[in-house]
């Protein structure tokens, strides 16, 4: 959501870069562009200026730090101040002491209320609650059963009556969570086209019914400015404790997101970062400043990663790496884990400097969980686990069985093989040179009678990022997910 806005902001700073002072026409300068950035995305003229003023203020006043150019000082500034203009720190859920806690989900048609209301209750199963999902959505048709159908696949009761009253259903739904012992209820209320009296009168009635601890406004990124006028719109009405902004993984400028707080007061609790149940992710206005500069994210790339991937698992892999025991079976469960991280072209953007590659790679398929990868797993599955262990044995006659049980050509079979073949070598050449960099570093650390000193640098480091662009470098053109 957020390219074309950093490509903007970086762009104006570049011009900063060896200024060895900057002087306020400099500022101006520099400001004048990031205006037009922010502008462009379809942020508010107001919120643009006073963010302005607030920037150039700070610019003028402050001290340049002994470790910071004059250039990087601004861009720490603004860093800042965009974080302070999305909410400055992650706003929490309002959990009640007494259970259960109530959310109440409202929003427009087609803002994508039901979908978030089964992700919120996945996320609140994964923190060890027991969520329970309400349908109060009584008008739209086949709203019910879309509920009943999102809380299997995340494995929530969902409550129902079969009556035509969205406050007794909301009520009725607090008896339920009581006598099945679920401390969370998540009630989905029904849209709207557009806001009528009608629906904020019923929201307001359903409010006064169960007393909900949290009110949470479900809006659609994709609308640009108006999620800010519909936000402010609810806000009023009924007092909007947080918001959930869906579809950020698209292609809108990302006013709605830059906007929101400053425009209503309001925080952006949670923003959907895709279809699947698991893409719910908490916001953290710091983080998204940072990626916004191209200055990466890389604690939310190590939640991500700590949530999709098994860390047993992991070890044993590694072990296996160690062992050159690594087969084309590990190579399937390790794809299956990676799958669950989502996009590289989204993950390149959590890491600091990756965001010239990540541009470079525009137009490729990088989806971990695309047609290539599918392609893989239905060619690794057409083998028997023999032939999983022991690649050598896969001879002319298996390739084509083998192509023909995954409805791929031997083509792509063959490219697989190859694939795996060099992704081998390239781990002996790693741990080789990995046991190497060991041995030197003891040698340096001898004392004068042989014997290695104990210390805090006799430690194996892990390897760091320039080891994996040098691991994708030897891989070149011809790594797995690229065709």
């Amino acid at each position: 959501m957020f390219e074309d806005l950093s490509q903007n902001i970086q762009a104006a700073f570049r011009k900063l870069r060896g200024h060895g002072k900057l002087t306020e026409d400099d500022i101006n300068k520099a400001l004048k562009d990031v205006r037009m950035a922010l502008l462009a995305a379809d942020v508010n003229y107001k919120i643009v200026r006073d963010f302005e003023k607030s920037v150039k203020a700070r610019a003028l006043d402050t001290e340049i730090l002994s470790n910071l150019t004059p250039a990087q000082s601004v861009i720490k500034i603004v860093n800042e101040e965009l974080a302070n203009l999305m909410g400055g720190k992650a706003a929490k859920l309002n959990i009640s002491s007494r259970p259960p806690t109530i959310i109440l989900m409202v929003g427009l048609q087609g803002s994508g209320k039901t979908t978030s209301a089964a992700k919120l209750a996945l996320q609140m199963k994964r923190q060890g609650k027991r969520p329970a999902l309400v349908a109060a959505d009584i008008y739209r048709p086949a709203a019910i059963k879309q509920l009943q159908v999102v809380g299997a696949q995340a494995d929530v009761p969902v409550f129902t009556e079969d009556i035509k009253d969205a406050v007794q259903i909301a009520r009725d739904s607090i008896n339920f969570a009581n006598k099945h012992a679920r401390d969370v209820l998540i009630i989905d209320t029904a849209g709207r086209l557009q806001i009528d009296e009608r629906l904020m009168q019923e929201l307001k009635d359903i409010k006064s019914a169960v007393k909900p601890h949290e009110i949470l406004l479900v809006v659609d990124a994709m609308i640009g400015q108006e999620a800010v006028n519909v936000a402010e719109t609810f806000h009023g009405a009924l007092g909007v404790d947080g918001v959930v902004l869906t579809k950020l993984d698209g292609d809108a400028r990302g006013g709605a997101a830059l906007s929101i707080k400053a425009a209503t007061g309001c925080p952006i609790k949670f923003v959907g970062m895709g279809e699947k149940l698991e893409a719910l992710e908490i916001f953290h206005p710091d983080r998204m400043a940072s990626r916004i500069l191209g200055m990466g994210d890389v604690l939310s790339l190590i939640e991500k990663a700590q949530s999709a991937i098994d860390a047993k698992t992991a070890a044993t892999m590694v072990k296996k790496i160690k062992s050159d025991e690594f087969t084309l079976q590990d190579f399937l469960d390790q794809l299956r884990q990676v799958k669950k991280l989502g996009s590289l072209n989204d993950l390149l953007g959590m890491v600091p400097g990756m965001g010239a590659i990540k541009r470079k790679l525009s137009g490729v398929d990088l989806d971990l969980d695309g047609k290539e990868v599918k392609h893989m797993e239905a060619i690794i599955l057409s083998m028997t686990p023999k032939e999983r262990a022991d690649t050598s044995i896969i001879d002319a006659k298996r390739r084509k069985r083998i192509a023909l049980g995954s409805g791929t050509k031997v083509a792509d079979v063959n490219k697989l093989l190859k694939q795996f073949d060099e992704m081998r070598k390239m781990m002996r050449r790693f741990k080789t040179t990995q046991t190497q960099q060991q041995q030197q570093a003891s040698k340096k650390v001898k004392g004068k009678k042989g014997k290695i000193k104990k210390g805090k640098n006799t430690k194996p480091k892990m390897p760091t990022l320039p080891n994996l662009g040098g691991i994708l470098g030897q891989l070149g053109g011809k790594f797995p997910f690229i065709k």
